[in-house]
């Protein structure tokens, strides 16, 4: 018998938090620069949460179906797997949250542009149905991205370069050259999110023939791109601290550095996959952390 907390588990709700982190942070930048709207900020959030929830919605379906979601598996159990909902309930869900997400996508550009910047709304229409296909596509139909290791290039799209610079133009009307170092920043610890999963999940995804990043470059490279997603992260955002600074407040999420390195031991030192899973959380919300904190800084300028 399905349960709320069954509907809930599909959602993957600890994985929300790091689909808003881009939004905070370009909420932030746009109050340090006088263009934040509340109206506008509480439209996208509730639009990306959307995207993200029927990204997962449309992972366990497309999981599920393949047989990828099966014994071999590391993380937790899926809906589909489980049996307590079936293919053709999870896709009715599917179906509801795509109205849904039409429904925001038109209410925030509505909001952001009225009447008003025709190539931004076109834009952004076009911006909010690539965001819906590429939450379906990526483990559903013959061709999903995500089994043929281009995972970590939508990620880095969308939750660095569209949730930043996209969410900063919804409030500016423009692109401001300020958005464009936490956009890959924050696109990067994204990509580090997904490839520490795949890590996790590589030698039974490798089985079920989902051919990700991590499959292709194997245990050893695996790592080393880890090292180069966070490593670069961490290059960046203090980049932009040189460039941009105001005041201490701007240094302020240095202190994410300390759980990131920490996390690049234990990285370096894993032997077994399965220990990498409470990793994933951390890393997630330390990412969250990082674009809250990067943000909060640049409101106290001297």
């Amino acid at each position: 018998m399905q349960t709320i907390s069954t509907w809930i588990s599909v959602m993957r709700i600890r994985t929300l938090p790091l689909s808003i982190a881009g939004i905070i942070l370009a909420a932030c930048l746009a109050q340090n620069n006088g263009v934040f709207r509340w109206d506008i900020f509480l439209l996208a959030l509730l639009t990306t949460l959307s995207f993200q929830i029927l990204s997962n919605l449309a992972n366990d379906y497309g999981d599920g179906v393949k047989g990828t979601d099966n014994i071999d598996r590391v993380g937790p159990t899926r809906a589909i797997q489980s049996g307590e909902i079936s293919p053709e309930e999870l896709m009715s869900a599917i179906k509801v949250n795509i109205i849904i997400s039409m429904i925001l996508t038109f209410l925030l550009i509505f909001c952001a542009f009225g009447g008003k910047y025709f190539f931004l709304t076109l834009l952004f229409f076009s911006l909010g149905i690539g965001s819906i296909v590429a939450a379906i596509r990526y483990t559903m139909g013959h061709d999903a991205y995500g089994y043929k290791a281009m995972g970590d290039l939508f990620v880095f799209v969308f939750f660095g370069l569209v949730s930043v610079i996209g969410c900063y133009v919804l409030f500016a009307k423009k692109i401001d050259h300020v958005t464009i170092l936490p956009a890959l920043t924050i696109g990067l610890l994204s990509v580090a999110v997904l490839n520490l999963n795949n890590m996790r999940d590589r030698l039974s995804d490798k089985k079920a023939n989902k051919i990700t990043l991590a499959v292709k470059l194997g245990s050893k490279l695996v790592k080393k791109y880890h090292y180069i997603l966070i490593g670069s992260a961490i290059i960046l955002s203090g980049l932009f601290v040189f460039l941009y600074y105001t005041s201490p407040y701007n240094l302020i999420f240095f202190i994410t550095y300390i759980p990131l390195l920490l996390h690049l031991k234990r990285v370096y030192t894993n032997v077994d996959p399965k220990l990498l899973d409470p990793e994933l959380k951390k890393l997630a919300l330390t990412t969250v952390l990082l674009a809250i904190l990067m943000g909060i800084g640049h409101l106290f300028p001297l």
